[in-house]
């Protein structure tokens, strides 16, 4: 396969609507797997259909080559107390291993740069693997920035199912 430029015809960005949920879980299942994470994969078509479309909790963009889905990324709105502006957080951005290094990954974040300065949001932020350095080498190409002094805490199944029945 030729290697596609930047710049090349045929490449394109776009909204992904409800007919893209399978697209889209294929895409989270390639995503965890390349994180050898594919165990946590409890996400259905159906569960994305609804969350993604019916409840609007996320936002999806698709960038595909020729028609064919080649990457994704997924997005929701956050909110900044500090600045008094919500933000756009990028769960998951993703490209198909034979197509990276065409630069439609950084296409990928330059579109939610722009859709984070339309919408007038303060920030755009996202998490990194700390292992993954080729994202991170990638993401401090584009000028990001580590947030060093902060940790990332999660609360999930049983943690989560404890912590909610807590009494008040």
């Amino acid at each position: 396969m030729s290697k596609d430029k930047i710049g090349a015809t045929g490449f394109r960005i776009r909204t992904a609507v409800e007919s893209d949920s399978g697209t889209i879980l294929g895409f989270i299942r390639e995503l965890a797997e390349f994180e050898k994470l594919l165990h946590e994969v409890e996400a259905t078509e159906e569960m994305i259909r609804k969350s993604i479309f019916e409840e609007h909790t996320a936002e999806v963009v698709l960038a595909e080559l020729d028609g064919r889905p080649v990457g994704f990324a997924l997005f929701f709105h956050n909110f900044s107390t500090f600045l008094g502006k919500p933000g756009i957080y990028l769960e998951d951005l993703y490209v198909r291993p034979e197509f990276r290094g065409n630069g439609y990954g950084k296409r990928l974040l330059i579109h939610l740069a722009r859709l984070t300065k339309e919408r007038d949001c303060g920030r755009f932020e996202w998490a990194v693997l700390n292992w993954n350095e080729n994202a991170i080498s990638f993401y401090r190409s584009m000028g990001a920035k580590p947030m060093n002094e902060w940790r990332v805490y999660r609360l999930t199944g049983k943690e989560l199912d404890e912590a909610a029945a807590l009494p008040l």
